[in-house]
């Protein structure tokens, strides 16, 4: 598909002020109104605009990412904290949400990156978008709510563990099929799609289903165990997923029993999974590093593949903050199964980019770039070992 040079300055233009119309943009390019509506009927047969009102498609090898936008804030205490009472400590403020922090993430990452989400018509919401543009986001179909700006304040221990957290994601848990329309345009020019469970399990279904129409991967992030026990239903074997993200107290939500937390519960647990349609099932274990469940799909060639379990141990770190972590991993993954590797290879790489979250003070490193995560990512760390089921 060849595009000119001023179709590209059109296209440019259009992501930049979506509203523009002909006229407009004749206007800016020094053209003629007639030569303008030439250019855009070109655009929309060569697929780069999307109907009316110039939706511009999203940049190929991009990521759509659907799910929660907040405004976070964190307190952590000075010493050992002591329930029940005040204790010393510091506070912060910052923008979250957990597929607004791995949107951030990606792009920092130098995947283009599209997030959909809702946040509120106040200055929280003006905020949240406005900083997660200028970290190479691309924002424009975030939704306006009726409900305020979500909000996620968090309690750390002076270690920097969670200790607590409560949220308010009715902007984001309100949104319906209906508010997302633009989303399967959007996944027209996209590799691949993440959702997190702040959805409802409509819209977490019916997003999932419309990866697998576009015949790309699906990844979906359970966020919490309440979360996951209401997106539970959606795993029903009925929806093909390439990838689920869950911490073992996720996993136990999401089969519906408790998971103990040895390798052979993990490994079971993800096995209901892959029977629910799940291809690939990687577990979060905390300073255990994680565990890899892979069920091939069966293929003319290959009818009955050999399920694979890996094990990717935690790099050494030095916790400052564990908030955002599990959201660097998956940002993380998904950014190297985009830049060719295969399942183990981006689990290490996720693996990796999660000590270094871990490490700094910040949701999302602001220095965050691959070369860092390559830097620190050795053919021997994390390590590897691969387990027999």
């Amino acid at each position: 598909m060849k595009v000119t040079t001023r179709e590209r300055e059109i296209v440019a233009l259009l992501r930049a002020e979506p509203l523009l119309d002909a006229t407009g943009l004749a206007e800016r390019l020094g053209s003629t109104r007639a030569a303008v509506s030439v250019h855009l009927s070109n655009l929309t047969r060569k697929g780069l605009l999307l109907g009316r009102g110039y939706i511009v498609r999203a940049e190929a090898d991009s990521v759509v990412v659907v799910g929660g936008a907040v405004l976070d804030s964190k307190v952590r205490t000075a010493v050992a904290p002591v329930l029940g009472t005040s204790n010393p400590g510091t506070s912060s403020s910052t923008v979250g949400g957990v597929g607004r922090n791995i949107a951030e993430n990606l792009a920092r990452l130098g995947s283009p990156t599209v997030l959909v989400a809702a946040v509120g018509d106040d200055l929280a919401g003006r905020t949240v978008v406005a900083r997660t543009e200028a970290a190479g986001v691309e924002c424009r179909h975030v939704v306006t709510s009726p409900h305020p700006t979500g909000t996620y304040a968090a309690v750390l221990d002076d270690g920097g563990d969670l200790l607590v957290a409560v949220a308010d994601m009715r902007a984001t848990d309100e949104l319906t099929v209906s508010d997302l329309e633009v989303v399967p345009s959007l996944l027209a020019g996209a590799e691949a799609l993440v959702v997190d469970a702040n959805l409802g399990a409509t819209v977490i279904r019916w997003l999932l289903s419309a990866a697998a129409e576009a015949g790309i991967p699906g990844v979906f992030e359970p966020v919490s165990v309440a979360k996951a026990t209401e997106a539970a239903g959606v795993f029903d074997g009925s929806v093909p997923v390439h990838t689920v993200t869950p911490n073992v107290d996720e996993l136990a939500a999401l089969v519906g029993a408790p998971v103990a937390g040895d390798v052979d519960a993990v490994v079971a647990a993800a096995g209901v999974l892959h029977d629910r349609g799940v291809e690939h099932v990687w577990v979060r274990r905390g300073t255990r590093g994680s565990l890899l469940s892979i069920a091939p799909r069966p293929t003319q060639d290959d009818p009955a593949p050999a399920r694979r379990v890996v094990l990717v141990a935690a790099p050494e770190a030095t916790v400052e903050d564990v908030t955002g972590a599990g959201d660097s991993m998956t940002a993380g993954y998904v950014h190297a199964l985009l830049s060719g590797e295969d399942v183990v290879e981006a689990a290490r790489f996720g693996q990796a980019l999660a000590a270094l979250t871990v490490a700094s003070p910040e949701t999302v490193r602001p220095d965050l770039t691959a070369a860092l995560v390559a830097a620190h990512l050795t053919p021997d760390s994390p390590s590897t070992e691969e387990l027999h089921p």
